[in-house]
This record gives structure tokens, sequence and C-alpha cells, in this order.
């Protein structure tokens, strides 16, 4: 499951339940890609499918920087960096401690240094209307 092209939402919400299936405490996803890219509908219907509340209020934390939310799987911090000073700005928002959950990072080029070594990587890009490319990388022993 390396690459995978998502014609629509749909796909794009799938490949968010496949991989909620397989998220534990202590993982990171990393979600990399353009402005209009479909990270925060990644992350919207990651929540979703992990909360299995296919209604869930899930909006973009741009300026709240992060939002938590309760699973069975346990908490899950989902941060939007977009607008992250660097990452020195982190300890304000509990990044040490949310490692041991699972986060959720949107821009995470923000994170330097601090983006967590074992996280997987899903790298998103337009390919035209509502298609995307996603590319996966990292978690070899569960893709």
């Amino acid at each position: 499951m390396p690459t995978r092209i998502l014609r629509d939402l749909g796909e794009t919400e799938r490949l968010a339940a496949e991989l909620a299936a397989l998220v534990r405490a202590g993982d990171a996803i990393l979600l990399e890609g353009d402005l209009g890219a479909g990270k925060t509908a990644f992350a919207r219907a990651f929540l979703r499918s992990l909360t299995g509340d296919p209604a869930l209020d899930v909006p973009s934390p741009t300026f709240t920087l992060v939002q938590a939310y309760d699973t069975p799987r346990g908490p899950v911090h989902h941060f939007d960096l977009w607008r992250l000073a660097g990452p020195d700005a982190l300890d304000e928002l509990g990044w040490d401690d949310a490692l041991d959950e699972i986060v959720l990072v949107e821009w995470p080029e923000r994170l330097g240094e601090l983006a967590p070594p074992h996280a997987l990587i899903l790298a998103l890009r337009s390919t035209g209307d509502d298609s995307r490319e996603a590319t996966l990388t990292g978690w070899d022993d569960r893709l």
C-alpha cells in the first residue's frame, strides 16, 4: 500500500478507516501536502472511523493548534502546525505528553527534529479534481 490514487472523498475515507484499524498508543501519523491536498479531510475521516461516530464534529485545529479526542484506542491529539512559530512552541501544546498517546499532525515539517522517528508519513498530492495521490512511508511491519 505504499502509493495509492484516491479518486474521491470516499476512497480517502476508506484509507483513513484502514489506518485507524492499525493505530495504537504511541503512534504518530504525519500528514504532508500542500494547502488543499486533503490533510484535514483525511484527519476528519480517520477520527470519525476511530471513534465509530460518522457525524463527529472534527474542526480543523488551524487556530487552536491542537484538538484532543477520546477514542476506544485511547486519546488522539490532532495537531495543525501551520501557524506554529517553530518546534520550541510545541511545549505549550503538550507535545511530549501527547507522544505517549496517538498523534495526528498536519504540517509536520514544522516539527523539525521533534518529528517521531517511527511515524507513519502520509504524503498527499492533488492530481486534479477530487483525486489525490497518497504515498505512505513507515509502519513497514503493519502495512
